[in-house]
């Protein structure tokens, strides 16, 4: 490309080398995916924080147990995370209960290990897809930094075909490889906010799950006396 070109970005990514265009390519891809992921995760957990405060506040208004776990069972691809916990606790707990030879001990610690196995499924789920918004963020940079250094290679080996060298005549050529640089930190700064605050959201939603499990063992330890 020479100096009297345009210099728009659409022009300076036509005419960069074809590793250059390929970087280019490949944080597009990035991009555009970890958006993707971005947008799934930000509903999922806006949905899970409803859920959770939905159930909270049906739980701890004073109903059933046996009312609220046939509601559970009966609508289980409705239902919230904390709903599964509340189901699985009690499920173990009514089935430890019929059998007469376990201690009250026994029963309740059986129920508070089926609620944590439910629990570590669902803030698995929930952490899902996070480390790779952690990756693209930590490491697009560096991917266009890649494209960049190659970029000013191919600019500079252009050059020793001249006779002068000037500014003026490296400047698109330098250009062109920022623009790798560019779109790597686009890539890179939505994927770093995003997975910062994902994460954040998911340990308040754990905090929540964790005190939900620990508050219902007292209850089932209570109804054994």
């Amino acid at each position: 490309m020479n100096v009297t070109q345009d210099l728009s970005i659409l022009e300076l990514v036509a005419h960069a080398s074809l590793v250059v265009k390929l970087v280019m390519l490949l944080l597009l891809a990035v991009s555009f995916q970890s958006w993707y992921w971005i947008f799934r995760k930000s509903f999922a957990i806006r949905a899970s924080r409803k859920h959770t405060t939905d159930f909270e506040r049906e739980f701890w208004s004073g109903g059933d147990l046996n009312s609220l776990y046939q509601s559970a069972v009966n609508n289980r691809h409705e239902t919230g995370a904390m709903e599964r916990i509340f189901e699985a606790g009690y499920r173990e707990f009514t089935k430890l209960r019929a059998q007469r030879a376990l201690d009250p001990a026994t029963i309740v610690d059986g129920a508070r290990r089926a609620m944590r196995a439910t629990y570590q499924r669902e803030i698995d789920d929930l952490e899902a897809h996070l480390a790779f918004l952690a990756s693209v963020g930590s490491v697009s940079p560096y991917v266009g930094l890649f494209g960049t250094v190659w970029g000013i290679m191919h600019a500079f080996r252009g050059l020793s075909s001249m006779a002068t060298a000037t500014l003026a005549a490296v400047a698109p050529g330098i250009a062109e490889a920022l623009v790798a640089t560019a779109i790597g930190l686009f890539a890179a700064i939505p994927a770093v906010v995003a997975y910062n605050r994902f994460a954040h959201d998911v340990d308040r939603i754990s905090v929540r799950f964790e005190s939900f499990m620990e508050e219902f063992s007292n209850i089932l330890q209570r109804q054994m006396k």
